[in-house]
């Protein structure tokens, strides 16, 4: 166990990255306590409803707040099938808290999470670079800064989802898989399936990239069929299963309830529009006194004000379905409206969401729309204003594209892009959540950093310096660009 927790232990080498990191966090992760303490830390009986109403940052659900404020399986459990239970404890927690200070702390345990996991996120990514790629310090520490740099990775580090999570797992599974190949070890059963179980429990799709890390770290031994059965069939199928389970338990019976209650409403609301209709009918057989007893005593008055809320209501309507014009459409046609693949975007421009959104919004944020919500207010595509933030995005992509070409002998490289292309083929290739893709970026971006960093190892050597120099100058102009808009949205 000593020699579990020892691999977060600060190195000396660390220690000014590591401060500067964190400095940076504890920033940003500031602001968000300055925008959302007071309405946050009420007790309310309603704690949905409350983060729902004050929360907007781009396409993140406040989720975590809820679950550590009330536990429920709020999560999508065939997305997410354990990540509710990892928020068990630190819900416990909040409520002591609650008690102690009177005071609702999901959000302070929030960011503390939050925190933990973009800081070592950057920290195993360090030490992939210097035990891994094996690069000098410097170059470690300027590609260390340009991950940190990305649009979506400062924003994913502040908010309430699950992303920041996956992405300290992921680096974490990549660098212990980097070791491991260095050192000729296999993943152990019992490692694949820890691994796996975090990851996947985390984010489903993701359990696919451990089954990756395996296969690469183990080779042939991979297939052997002892190792196929316990490390990949058998943690898969039980964590299926889990899922039925939990959505059996937990999900389905409030489905039921919803349910049950729309049904009532509907058919109080169809009872009622009847006998309005009756009374209707028998209109010219009544008295004023007795239409005015039924309906409620309905005033002149009181039908202009309707009348005039009808015209208004309609007015608003009209001011709706034109700015829906302008902004277009959310999301494209399926493949089928039959279950996961309805979540599928086979008509939406490929082009534009790879240069505005994967390649653009990711990296570099938009200053229109800023962290606008894609399904409120936020287009599909938003360009932007000036040619330079062009030109920085195709630097960055060509650096990427170099690095693939300099490292192409690695079979470490190729296991990063293996992780990388998986993403690449739901948001891109099938269109799962291609309207909003920036907001994975925590899933994949890492491979742009390592690639230019076997780039740098093995570029001619009089050419190693500019490298540096042209990563660490991209790393600190995308801090003070994407930082400028995050204070400034949220202050």
């Amino acid at each position: 166990m000593k020699k579990v927790f020892h691999i977060f232990k600060i190195q000396k080498e660390e220690r000014w990255l590591a401060l500067i990191i964190f400095a940076l966090l504890a920033i940003l992760n500031g602001l968000v306590i300055a925008k959302y303490n007071v309405p946050f830390t009420q007790i309310t009986n309603d704690y949905y409803k409350n983060f729902i109403r004050h929360f907007c940052v781009s396409g993140f659900d406040p989720l975590t707040y809820w679950v550590l404020s009330d536990w429920s399986d709020a999560y999508n459990v065939y997305r997410h099938p354990l990540l509710a239970f990892y928020m068990y404890v630190p819900y416990l927690i909040n409520m002591g808290l609650m008690k102690l200070t009177g005071d609702n702390c999901a959000l302070y345990i929030a960011v503390i999470i939050q925190m933990f996991c973009a800081f070592y996120s950057m920290v195993f990514l360090y030490r992939i670079f210097r035990e891994v790629i094996e690069l000098g310090k410097w170059a470690s520490h300027a590609l260390t800064l340009l991950f940190f740099s990305f649009g979506y990775v400062m924003v994913s580090a502040i908010v309430p989802d699950h992303f920041v999570i996956s992405m300290l797992l992921l680096i974490l599974a990549l660098y212990v898989s980097g070791r491991r190949m260095k050192n000729h070890h296999d993943f152990k059963i019992w490692q694949s399936v820890l691994y796996f179980l975090l990851t996947a429990g985390t984010s489903l799709n993701n359990g696919l990239k451990i089954f990756f890390s395996a296969l690469f770290v183990n080779g042939k031994r991979f297939f052997r069929p002892k190792h196929l059965l316990l490390a990949v069939i058998l943690p898969a199928g039980l964590l299926w299963g889990f899922c039925y389970w939990e959505y059996r338990t937990y999900v389905w019976p409030n489905e039921m309830a919803r349910k049950e209650a729309k049904a009532k409403k509907e058919a109080a609301k169809k009872e009622r529009q009847e006998r309005m209709a009756q009374l209707k009918h028998v209109k010219d057989s009544l008295t004023q006194d007795s239409i005015k007893k039924e309906l409620k005593v309905i005033t002149a008055e009181e039908l202009a004000q309707k009348a005039k809320n009808d015209s208004i209501q309609k007015a608003k309507q009209l001011a709706k379905e034109e700015a829906k014009k302008k902004r277009g459409p959310k999301q494209g046609a399926p493949l089928t409206k039959v279950g996961f693949m309805s979540w599928t975007d086979i008509s939406t421009s490929r082009t534009e969401s790879v240069v505005e959104n994967l390649m653009g919004e990711s990296i570099q944020l938009h200053p229109d729309y800023l962290l606008g919500d894609e399904l409120r207010h936020r287009p599909m595509i938003v360009k932007y204003r000036y040619w330079w933030n062009y030109a920085v995005e195709g630097i960055i992509s060509l650096l990427f594209l170099a690095g693939i070409w300099y490292g192409r002998k690695s079979k470490y490289l190729w296991l990063v892009l293996s992780y990388f292309a998986l993403d690449m083929v739901l948001h891109i290739g099938l269109g799962f959540g291609i309207n909003e893709v920036y907001i994975m970026t925590a899933h994949w971006i890492y491979a742009l950093p390592i690639a230019m960093g076997f780039l740098i190892k093995n570029a001619p050597i009089r050419f190693r310096k500019y490298l540096i120099g042209i990563v660490a100058a991209i790393a600190l102009y995308l801090i003070i660009y994407n930082g400028r808009l995050i204070v400034g949205y949220f202050s």
